[in-house]
């Protein structure tokens, strides 16, 4: 079956610098930089950057390129008792985040229509209530996970429009469909973007905002759980140890230099976090003026940031606020959607690359399963799953995924055959010091980080159950989910081997 192909490396790297750039830069990223203190998680999100997100970017890049296929069938060319890693990011970690990632898009494309009617005249419905009708009108907020409360029709709808959209991207194939969506997206984003942080600049008292965004708070980095997000969130952002960036990889032709394209695609993500964080903390500073009191008491945490205080923040405008409104909530409309195209690409073309099934009918079944599963978020306990969800996979699933690709490939193959791979395909970029930097990072930093991280993170779940939810519902997600993706993960690479053999089999009877 013939692989699909990037026309260009530019198409290349929007599409790996769309899948990065996503949610999670904007509501996610300056969320946490908030929680965290704000400029003092610039300090290890920086230290993560450079000390295990581009060594593994270079690595999953190197892997996916030399390989010639999507994660688990690369794992297996590496090691055929491998292949069960390549299929446990696709469906322990990609899959299941992108079942509440997309209902959040469809979140956001609610409130951009919200944002459009009161372009024509109509009130903004959150206009003085913003919370009230984020928790109660809007998602219809239960008492606890277990109280489902019935699904939301609304949100029920949004999210399997943007399931649709996403399916339609993803059958087009990788040139038509992927690389043509992100070379209309990426720099509507860029525009986008760029327009909200300028707004945000001139409103009053916006620069106290940026400077509580900027400036450290040193006695923060002594908190594990700073740096525990921090890590966390270059894995979420970064696309690392999803298995996105190996099936990426796949496609790109032969001379094509991956460090260089890791380099870019891995400092382009962080450094529109940074510039995104702008928008966000100029609208805290003016809406804390506004209220006359500090940063800190004007901001809710998680999802609500975007779905509380900005909102608020937008009906406080005295002219434009359904404009500004729809502007903003496009933006992140863009770029979930932009992420959301690159998961369901590298589980469909994984499936392909397996069992050598038509697009059609892997993409169609991913997206019609990938909507049942996100029935669950779109509950009135739709929003403590999420964070339950966010909270097992970012902090155990992904650093997981991550400490087993440096131990297996690092130390258990030939990483001198990777070594030659970059270096053939380098540009005169890959010296011999740079070439022992990476390896040494990705022999001993990273794992050495992410087995501490892994480590802060289950003593403190142990000692206190996560923001006081359930044991039972932290137990069901943190091992439930782990032990069934693991299982499902070992039953795909078996049917896999199991298949490739029987030809052979038929033969001899």
């Amino acid at each position: 079956m013939t692989r699909g192909a990037w026309r260009t490396n530019t198409g290349f790297l929007l599409a790996a610098i769309g899948s990065a750039v996503g949610l999670g830069n904007i509501w996610r990223f300056s969320y946490l930089a908030y929680k965290n203190g704000g400029g003092s998680f610039l300090i290890p999100y920086a230290v993560a950057l450079f000390s295990v997100g581009i060594p593994i970017m270079i690595l999953e890049f190197a892997i996916g390129h030399k390989m010639r296929a999507a994660a688990p069938k690369a794992m297996a060319r590496v090691n055929k008792e491998w292949e069960w890693l390549g299929w446990w990011p696709g469906i322990f970690v990609a899959f299941g985040i992108a079942l509440y990632y997309v209902v959040v898009i469809g979140w956001f494309g609610s409130y951009m229509l919200f944002s459009a009617g009161a372009m024509f005249g109509r009130q903004l419905p959150w206009a003085g209530r913003s919370e009230e009708f984020f928790y109660q009108d809007f998602l219809h907020l239960s008492d606890g996970p277990f109280d489902i409360d019935g699904v939301q029709p609304g949100i029920l709808l949004a999210t399997a429009f943007f399931w649709a959209v996403l399916g339609y991207i993803c059958l087009r194939q990788v040139e038509e469909g992927v690389e043509r969506a992100c070379r209309i997206f990426m720099p509507l984003l860029v525009v986008l973007t760029t327009t909200l942080v300028l707004w945000g600049l001139t409103l009053d008292g916006a620069w106290d905002g940026v400077r509580q965004y900027l400036t450290p708070d040193w006695s923060k980095l002594g908190e594990a759980q700073v740096w525990r997000d921090a890590f966390g969130q270059i894995f979420f952002s970064l696309s690392i140890a999803f298995g996105i960036m190996i099936a990426y990889a796949s496609y790109l032709p032969e001379k094509t230099d991956l460090v260089r394209n890791a380099a870019i695609t891995a400092c382009v993500n962080c450094a529109y976090s940074v510039f995104a964080g702008l928008a966000v903390f100029s609208a805290l500073g003016y809406m804390a003026q506004a209220k006359g009191v500090g940063i800190d008491e004007v901001a809710t945490a998680g999802p609500g940031l975007c779905f509380v205080v900005y909102p608020e923040i937008i009906s406080l405008l005295p002219a434009f606020s359904g404009l500004f409104g729809f502007l903003f909530f496009l933006t992140l409309v863009l770029a979930g959607v932009t992420s959301a195209i690159s998961i369901v690409e590298a589980f469909s073309s994984a499936v392909i690359d397996k069992f050598e099934w038509r697009r059609s009918r892997v993409v169609s079944a991913t997206c019609v399963a990938g909507f049942l599963g996100s029935a669950l978020f779109t509950t009135g306990a739709g929003l403590y799953w999420l964070d339950i969800v966010d909270h097992f996979l970012n902090n155990y699933g992904l650093i997981t995924v991550g400490l087993l690709e440096c131990l297996l490939i690092a130390w258990y193959y030939r990483i001198d055959e990777l070594h030659f791979h970059l270096s053939d395909t380098s540009e005169g970029g890959y010296s011999r010091g740079w070439d022992l930097t990476w390896e040494w990072c990705v022999k001993f930093v990273a794992p050495t980080v992410l087995v501490g991280i892994l480590a802060w993170s289950l003593l403190e779940d142990l000692r206190t159950p996560y923001e006081g939810y359930p044991t039972q519902a932290l137990l069901i997600l943190g091992v439930g989910w782990v032990v069934g993706t693991f299982l499902v993960s070992g039953i795909f690479s078996t049917f896999s081997r199991e298949r490739r053999v029987s030809p052979r089999s038929a033969t001899e009877k």
